[in-house]
């Protein structure tokens, strides 16, 4: 393979609901690869901007060694829609091969999932399992095929079949440089940036595929660098709004007390929401984390029945929930519950019991996902197999779900209508909504605007 230093970072990624999302990921990729080599000529080209046909004049203008694709996403995880996006990862491929000589590799945190699944159906030259930057810089810098076993994470087609090496470490601290091409579009059309403060995720629910894609050791990153990233980029482009996609915010407290610290002695204004669980929160964290900038939770809720809630393996219980929902309205700060109905366990009793909790929250959204999208490598595809359910990994690449029972859509917004209180199932186009706040100047994820 030869190697002349010129190499595309493709984000493969189009699904844009409720908004198109930054590709931080390949950011990241390039910023870990320019520190570690200045000599490597490297561009970028999202999907979200430029179309398929753009792609081939790309690809045919200029002389590439490597195309690096990023697949962020494997489906909707929507039950009623199930749009699998496999196809279109298919079709780009085939585009870089009619239109270029150069090696083909893919990555992301889809193709984490379903590493040999993918690899064989869509026919890469080389994939990257979990976390991409060392193992991809390894690859581009020291192609040599005797030591390919060397990487990390990296899959690879040999005489024996499909490769996938283990993972043994990962990187401690990153850095990330936001890309300028792509700020202006996703700033207008999002009205947020992605920023990670730690990878990985101990923690055990029975229908999570992080521990899968960032690994269960948290790696937490220096919190100067992320303040200096997010000064630059208020300076530069006027961001003034900041979503960290950690897996959930709230895992290392200590590490994000010295975050809001940096942020608070820095002077920086800005705002950012978070995930965050309802295990490890509390007020006086709370209020820290507010006067750092923090406007916005999305609550990892499941249920709100503790039947449910051991069900899913959560960490919390109903009152914890209720708990967290009264300090944040007392401290000012919005937040939305993300719920899962009709998931392993789930009975006309404990739908009951959501609902009726429900009611007692007040001042919130709650966000409805039905049944429970089944990934390998989760408790709830080992539960789903012993159950007959389904019968080997090929056949959750395509979307499967788990429902406990047959479930009415429209009896559970009936139910949900109910309680008074703002549900938004699935279905709800908020498009119209979102165009008018935005053309308003509104930034952040804007649900606030729908709470009752």
């Amino acid at each position: 393979m030869g190697f002349n230093k010129n190499i595309l970072l493709v984000s493969a990624n189009r699904f844009c609901d409720p908004y198109p999302v930054y590709p931080v990921g390949v950011s990241y990729l390039k910023t870990y690869l320019t520190r570690k080599d200045p000599s490597l000529q490297i561009s970028v080209f999202d999907f979200n901007i430029s179309s398929l046909e753009e792609f081939a004049a790309t690809l045919q203008n200029n002389k590439y060694s490597h195309i690096c694709i990023s697949l962020r996403n494997i489906d909707d995880t929507n039950i009623y829609a199930k749009n699998c996006f496999i196809g279109w990862y298919r079709e780009i491929i085939e585009t870089a091969r009619k239109n270029s000589d150069a090696s083909v590799i893919i990555g992301g945190a889809g193709f984490s999932i379903f590493p040999a699944e993918i690899f064989n159906d869509i026919r890469p030259d080389f994939g990257i399992t979990g976390e991409g930057e060392e193992s991809l810089y390894r690859l581009l810098t020291d192609p040599v095929t005797s030591e390919y076993q060397d990487i990390d994470g990296l899959v690879f087609r040999n005489h024996e079949g499909v490769i996938i090496n283990a993972r043994r470490k990962n990187i401690d601290s990153i850095e990330l440089q936001f890309e300028d091409s792509l700020v202006d579009f996703y700033w207008k059309k999002s009205g947020v940036l992605n920023v990670q403060t730690k990878r990985g995720c101990p923690y055990n629910c029975i229908y999570c595929s992080y521990p899968i894609i960032d690994g269960r050791r948290v790696r937490t990153f220096d919190p100067e660098r992320i303040v200096n990233e997010l000064i630059t980029a208020r300076e530069s482009h006027g961001i003034d709004y900041v979503f960290f996609t950690d897996s959930v915010f709230n895992i290392s407290n200590e590490y994000n007390t010295v975050l809001a610290n940096t942020i608070l002695k820095s002077g920086l204004k800005i705002k950012w929401g978070a995930y965050f669980s309802h295990h490890n929160f509390d007020r006086d964290h709370l209020e820290l984390f507010k006067a750092a900038g923090l406007t916005h939770i999305e609550f990892g809720t499941d249920s709100l029945s503790d039947t449910q809630l051991k069900n899913y393996n959560k960490s919390f219980s109903v009152d914890q929930i209720l708990e967290n929902s009264r300090i944040c309205n007392e401290t000012g700060v919005y937040f939305a519950h993300f719920l899962i109905l009709g998931g392993y366990g789930e009975t006309d009793q404990t739908l009951n019991e959501t609902f009726a909790n429900s009611q007692l929250i007040d001042s919130t959204v709650f966000f409805p996902y039905i049944g429970m999208r089944i990934y390998p490598g989760t408790r709830l595809y080992d539960l789903a197999l012993s159950e007959g359910r389904i019968r080997e990994r090929s056949e959750v690449l395509n979307p499967v779900y788990y429902t406990a029972f047959n479930i009415s859509l429209d009896d559970l917004k009936e139910r949900a209508a109910k309680t008074g209180k703002r549900w938004i199932f699935p279905d709800f186009d908020n498009s119209e909504i979102m165009i008018r706040l935005r053309a308003r100047g509104k930034k952040g994820p804007l649900w606030e605007y729908l709470r009752q």
